[in-house]
């Protein structure tokens, strides 16, 4: 299924713990002279305005980012990325996971991008090239086997589905093991919905059943919307660098805070 537009759901709050806790991650690893490798599998277009229809259909933005960005220190990283996307795109503009890796890595550093949909590829290509990243069209775990172990080897990849398909519940655990395997000192992160029903429990108990020292991170909060099923998001990081669990406990009571 190629449905999924995030353009809808930008800076919703599952996209502030997500690209909170990777501009924090990046911040980290770039704080060493050696390169790394970015890779993600779901990349979407990489910006987004919250000024466009389809964004403000949705009112998630609204009751996300707008909501909790004055609770992040001037100085996070997060609210770095926020501020030099807009400075170069205007007020509205968003930057998803592919910008904020951009701009939080380095010229010796390399980006590979997946999006298999063949309208936000275009968006991609045109946001991602001029940053000197990869863009490959192609499915995301197509892609991730065949990048890995990638040059260098240092770095990470951002696994981040739309879950459109409910077999990816049962998939991802043998894909991520499978990568694993390949490239046993990348950073793995998996972002997965919390929906009501429970939908990820399974998936996350193979997951710790695979990767017993792996960090799990989630965070809950109100639906955006009535009848909207999403009441939290988690991340699950194999390899997860020295003060990550620290700083996903402030990153989740920036976002509890702000949405008592």
């Amino acid at each position: 299924m190629l449905s999924y537009q995030h353009l809808y759901h930008a800076g919703n709050l599952a996209d502030v713990h997500k690209h909170a806790t990777l501009a924090w991650m990046l911040d980290y690893l770039t704080q060493k002279d050696k390169p790394l490798t970015y890779i993600e599998t779901h990349a979407g277009r990489g910006l987004y305005d919250l000024g466009a229809d389809e964004a403000l259909k949705t009112g998630e933005a609204a009751a996300g980012i707008t909501l909790v960005e004055p609770g992040f220190p001037a100085i996070h990283p997060y609210r770095q990325r926020l501020a030099e996307t807009r400075a170069a795109h205007g007020p509205m503009a968003y930057p998803g996971s592919p910008m904020i890796a951009a701009l939080g890595l380095r010229e010796t550093d390399t980006i590979h991008l997946a999006e298999l949909h063949p309208g936000e590829v275009q968006h991609l290509r045109a946001n991602a090239e001029p940053w000197g990243a990869h863009v490959l069209q192609r499915d995301g775990f197509e892609a991730a086997f065949a990048l890995t172990p990638p040059t260098p080897r240092r770095g990470l990849m951002l696994i981040d589905p739309s879950y459109e398909v409910k077999a990816d519940y049962d998939a991802i655990p043998r894909h991520m093991a499978g990568i694993h395997r390949k490239w046993n000192v990348g950073i793995l992160i998996l972002w997965y919905p919390i929906l009501t029903g429970g939908a990820h429990r399974a998936m996350l108990a193979a997951l710790n059943q695979t990767f017993p020292g792996a960090l799990t991170s989630e965070v809950r909060f109100p639906p955006a919307r009535d009848g909207h099923r999403m009441e939290g998001s988690g991340l699950f990081v194999v390899n997860p660098p020295f003060g990550l669990a620290e700083e996903c406990a402030r990153i989740a009571q920036i976002i509890a805070k702000a949405t008592k």
